[in-house]
């Protein structure tokens, strides 16, 4: 049994979670229109990830005994200045759920909640990785410029993301 004022919480990570799942789907229509499939399926390969997430906060709740309530999404932006911009923004957007989860866990330590303590691990853990993917396709776009053959080639590498489930997290 989880606290109501972790019931809400969590509640508010499931909506934070659902909006950066708005967000990447935003971002992979940028990339379409921008005729960037391979950024787009990234992005998207993205979105379907942050959908996950949402639903793994929502199974817990749910095992908790608690009540998960959906809250309004917010409308992501729609329009970047160039696709390193659409990366960085992602990263400041990774950054802020980092926060977000380190908050909760807080909040679990706060309450002497060892389940969800331990529940967030995999989230604590999942965020060094969603950070540093980022990083990673941003410092390649920085090497690379404003275009020509590097954005052809990396366009295609990331076209290769797809997204499934970790097996370990069932």
């Amino acid at each position: 049994m989880i606290s109501k004022k972790m019931e809400d919480a969590l509640n508010q990570q499931i909506n934070a979670e659902l909006y950066s799942a708005y967000l990447y789907m935003a971002m992979s229509s940028y990339f379409e229109d921008k005729g960037l499939k391979g950024f787009a399926g990234w992005m998207k390969a993205q979105a379907q990830e942050e959908q996950y997430h949402a639903e793994k906060f929502y199974s817990y709740v749910n095992e908790c005994a608690g009540r998960v309530i959906f809250k309004t999404i917010d409308a992501p932006p729609a329009e970047w200045d160039s696709p390193l911009a659409a990366f960085e923004a992602a990263l400041a957007h990774e950054k802020k759920v980092t926060g977000l989860i380190y908050d909760l866990v807080n909040l679990a330590r706060e309450e002497k909640d060892h389940a969800t303590d331990n529940f967030l691990k995999w989230f604590v853990e999942e965020q060094v990785e969603e950070e540093d993917s980022v990083r990673e396709v941003i410092d390649e776009l920085k090497l690379i410029g404003n275009g020509g053959s590097g954005m052809f080639m990396l366009n295609r590498e990331l076209g290769q993301r797809t997204f499934s489930p970790p097996a370990q997290a069932e």
